[in-house]
C-alpha cells in the first residue's frame, strides 16, 4: 500500500516499451481490416482500466492514514500527468481521476489538502524571512516588494489549482476552488492579526510588508480572473 508508484511506473514502462511494436505491426493490420481502432491508445486504455482497479481495491485500505493517502494521491497526479502528455492518452478514455473524483475519496482528499496547506501557512508565516523579499537586492526584479510570505501563498494555491485542474467534473474542481477561497480567507485574518500588532509603527518595516502582500494578492487574483 506504501508502494503505489511500483504499479503506476510499471503500467507507464508497459506503455512507452510496447508502442513501437504496436505501431509498427499492429497498427498497419487493423488499417489494412479497416479498423478506425488505434492499437497504442487501446492498448493503454486496458492497463488504465487494470490500475482503476487496483485503486478501487487500495483506497478503502489507506483512506484513513493521511501520509499513505497523500503518497497515493501525489503518484496518481504524477502518473496522470506523463499519461496525458508523454503517451497521448485521451481525455475521454477512464482516467484515476475518475476514482479520485468518487465521494469518499474525494471528500477526503479535500480534507488533507486543507490540512496540509494550513500547516504550510502556519511554517511560511512563522519562517524568520516571511515579511523579506527573496529579491530584495534585484530592484528591477522587486518593483512590488513582495515579502516571502506572500509569494509562498500564491504558489500554494497555484499548486492546488495544478493538482485538481484535471478532475472530470466542473462541481468537484468547484468544492476545490470552495477550500482556496477559505485559505485565502484563512490567510486574509492572519495578516489582519499581524497588522493590528504593528498599528503603533504604521511606517514600520513588518506594517509596509503587510501592505504589498495585500497589493500582491490583489494583483495575482485579478490577473487569475480570466483562467476559467
Amino acid at each position: 500500500l506504501n508502494k503505489p508508484e511500483w504499479y503506476l511506473t510499471q503500467v507507464l514502462m508497459w506503455i512507452g516499451n510496447h508502442s513501437k511494436f504496436l505501431d509498427d505491426k499492429i497498427q498497419p493490420i487493423l488499417e489494412k481490416a479497416g479498423s478506425s481502432v488505434n492499437a497504442g491508445l487501446e492498448f493503454s486504455r486496458a492497463l488504465v482500466m487494470l490500475i482503476l482497479e487496483k485503486l478501487a481495491a487500495d483506497i478503502p485500505c489507506l483512506l484513513y492514514d493521511d501520509t499513505l493517502f497523500c503518497h497515493l494521491v501525489d503518484e496518481v497526479l504524477l502518473f496522470e500527468r506523463e499519461l496525458y502528455s508523454v503517451h497521448g492518452y485521451l481525455s475521454s478514455f477512464p482516467s484515476c481521476m475518475h476514482i479520485l473524483s468518487e465521494e469518499s475519496c474525494f471528500q477526503r482528499w479535500l480534507t488533507v489538502e486543507k490540512k496540509f496547506a494550513l500547516q504550510k501557512m502556519d511554517s511560511m508565516l512563522s519562517s524568520e524571512a516571511a515579511w523579506i523579499s527573496q529579491y530584495k537586492d534585484i530592484t528591477d526584479v522587486d518593483e512590488m516588494k513582495v515579502p516571502d510570505c506572500a509569494e509562498t501563498f500564491m504558489t500554494l494555491l497555484l499548486v492546488i489549482t495544478d493538482r485538481y485542474k484535471n478532475l472530470p467534473t466542473a462541481s468537484r474542481k468547484f468544492q476545490f476552488l470552495g477550500l482556496q477561497k477559505e485559505l485565502i480567507d484563512d490567510f486574509r485574518i492572519r495578516l489582519t492579526q499581524v497588522m493590528k500588532e504593528e498599528t503603533r509603527a504604521s511606517l514600520g518595516f513588518r506594517y509596509c510588508a503587510i501592505l504589498n502582500a495585500v497589493n500582491y494578492i490583489a494583483t495575482v487574483l485579478a490577473d487569475w480572473a480570466d483562467n476559467v
